[in-house]
């Protein structure tokens, strides 16, 4: 059995005035599967002006190599009805960051420094996971020592998901 991580049933979602959005179903790596609750995880995308690519439109929870606003190409699962993830087109800049909150002052240090760094994040449904996008406007290396701060308190767990060559070079400032 095929299991899935979606945040919702539906295969596309519109807001008046809001873009369309599609789901793409991503493979989730098999060193992952033991702890996700599925074996896919799909995202939330938006077409471009070229066939069979898409922007991603949120951050992924458990696929790696993938950030918010990467360009990707798709193609269509026809036995599953859904598309499917085939490879990046072309990086956003942006990363993903991955942190699971221990306590609610790791949840309040880690919602203060976000909010500080401007950086935005969802949460599944306990909470206790967050997804984190790290524009590419933002220097990644301040948010990386503050999130190893909160770590090394034991506050949160942090990986680094999709960490762009942009924010590779902030870190390479810093160390």
């Amino acid at each position: 059995m095929n299991s899935a991580i979606s945040s919702d049933s539906s295969a596309a979602g519109e807001v008046s005035g809001s873009p369309r959005l599609y789901k793409v179903s991503f493979d989730i790596p098999a060193d992952t599967e033991r702890w996700a609750p599925g074996t896919n995880e799909r995202l939330w995308t938006e077409k471009s002006g070229t066939r069979m690519e898409v922007y991603v439109r949120n951050t992924p929870f458990y696929v790696r190599g993938i950030a918010f606003g990467d360009l990707i190409l798709v193609r269509p699962d026809n036995e599953a009805r859904e598309l499917v993830f085939d490879r990046v087109v072309e990086k956003s800049g942006n990363s993903t960051v991955r942190a699971i909150v221990k306590d609610a002052i790791g949840r309040t240090s880690l919602t203060a420094v976000l909010n500080e760094l401007e950086c935005s994040w969802e949460t599944d449904s306990s909470g206790l996971l967050w997804a984190i996008d790290v524009p590419a406007s933002k220097n990644y290396g301040q948010l990386h020592e503050r999130l190893a701060d909160l770590a090394g308190s034991g506050a949160i767990e942090v990986e680094e998901a999709a960490i762009s060559e942009k924010h590779e070079g902030d870190l390479a400032e810093i160390w």
